[in-house]
């Protein structure tokens, strides 16, 4: 994957900042939908499904033009955890649909447990994922993440999860 997933991530949220933001100043503070998630997911290593893994988010109150600060931990049945904070960009009325589009990306402190070595502690956690909001402000969301060191090591081994989180509003 090698960044695929956070160049979608800046060109759908810088993109979104021009159209939407910039006349109103770019990275101005605005109230967001504080939500605490829960994710369940398939982890994958050089395209081998090895295990799976539980991750636990908090997107905080505010954003700041398209971009929401959020945190996440998450840890696998081998052992393995991250935990990170980062950006995300969700998608309002990009489609004539109530679904969304969200991206993340989430540098972060990574330890391998029993699970594969991917070079390193720190590692950069991209998402892509659609979803469907609930009248409640709840969310559930299908993503596809990477992460892998960004090449500040050698190798770079990427760790892929597919998933399905739901968020509660609070």
């Amino acid at each position: 994957m090698n960044g695929t997933l956070a160049v979608i991530f800046l060109v759908a949220s810088l993109t979104d900042m021009g159209f939407n933001d910039c006349a109103t100043g770019c990275l101005g503070p605005e109230q967001a939908v504080q939500r605490l998630s829960f994710q369940a997911a398939k982890v994958e290593f050089q395209e081998d499904i090895i295990g799976n893994e539980v991750y636990v988010g908090y997107d905080v109150g505010m954003s700041y033009g398209p971009f929401q600060p959020t945190l996440g931990a998450s840890v696998t049945d081998d052992g393995a955890y991250w935990i990170g904070a980062g950006a995300k960009w969700t998608s309002q009325g990009v489609f004539d649909s109530p679904f969304f589009i969200e991206s993340s990306l989430m540098p972060g402190y990574f330890e391998k447990g029993d699970g594969p070595d991917l070079s390193g502690h720190l590692q950069f956690r991209s998402s892509l994922g659609l979803g469907y909001p609930f009248a409640n402000g709840a969310t559930i969301l299908a993503s596809y993440d990477h992460r892998s060191n960004a090449d500040t090591q050698m190798p770079n081994p990427g760790l892929e999860t597919i998933a399905v989180r739901v968020a509660f509003p609070f």
